[in-house]
């Protein structure tokens, strides 16, 4: 298949294919006389574990060296996949279910049961010591261990919190000094309580909360509707910008 057939049939970007390419994360079969990118099945294959990795918001860095590695176990990568993205689902159920109490009965629902993700980071903690840790997570990990229950908590409404502030100014531009600066505080939140946020890292929760499902909806919960989509118009802004 050539770059154009695959993006077409992926609905990966025949830029991000190039890009792959360019980084050694997925190299084609071979070239046509012309120099052209032609991919066969193994190479989709490859593509498909690096899509299932990066909906796990494992970096491309990070990606390459597991899948380049020589004991790499496709059928135990994928097994684990699944039950993280299983339990991913639950988890995103749940705080669905959460932000619908909240709708429904006001915001003094102090029950914070919805945001414990206790089985989904044991599951992640055996997944990642599989995979090789990322330097994020051995950060979040560290951080996390001092944190009791009334801290989480107190972050879970602070980093809302940020997201009501986003809410006061969705009417602005994206691009807009007042956007941008909220932008700045969220990335240096993720950075001093989670973990450190880069670019390419924030750019990815932006593409998330933007992308339907619990997270949107929390986030327009929080702000009104419509916040989620203008935070990841700040976002991609912010992190496109020279």
């Amino acid at each position: 298949m050539t770059v154009n057939e695959v993006s077409k049939l992926t609905g990966v970007s025949v830029r991000t294919l190039q890009y792959y390419d360019k980084i050694g994360l997925l190299p084609p079969a071979g070239y046509t006389e012309a120099g052209y990118r032609i991919y066969d099945d193994e190479s989709l294959e490859r593509l498909q574990q690096i899509l299932l990795f990066k909906e796990l918001e494992f970096p491309l860095k990070e990606i390459k060296r597991i899948i380049n590695s020589t004991d790499f176990d496709r059928n135990r990568a994928l097994e684990q996949q699944i039950a993280l993205l299983t339990l991913k689902k639950e988890h995103f159920e749940n705080l669905i279910l959460f932000a619908r109490g909240i709708y429904g009965i006001g915001v003094k629902n102090m029950d914070f049961s919805a945001f414990d993700t206790k089985k989904l980071d044991e599951y992640a903690k055996e997944a990642k010591r599989t995979w090789g840790e990322t330097d994020a997570y051995k950060e979040f990990e560290e951080k996390q261990k001092d944190y009791s229950k009334e801290d989480n908590e107190k972050l879970v409404n602070e980093f809302m919190g940020i997201f009501k502030e986003f809410g006061k100014i969705k009417d602005m531009e994206p691009e807009s000094k007042e956007a941008q600066k909220m932008v700045e505080e969220l990335k240096m939140y993720i950075t001093e309580h989670f973990y450190t946020c880069t670019d390419e890292i924030l750019h990815s929760l932006g593409k998330m909360y933007s992308g339907g499902g619990s997270m949107t909806e929390n986030i327009d919960a929080t702000g009104g509707d419509g916040t989620a989509q203008f935070v990841a118009r700040a976002i991609d802004y912010y992190c496109k910008k020279p």
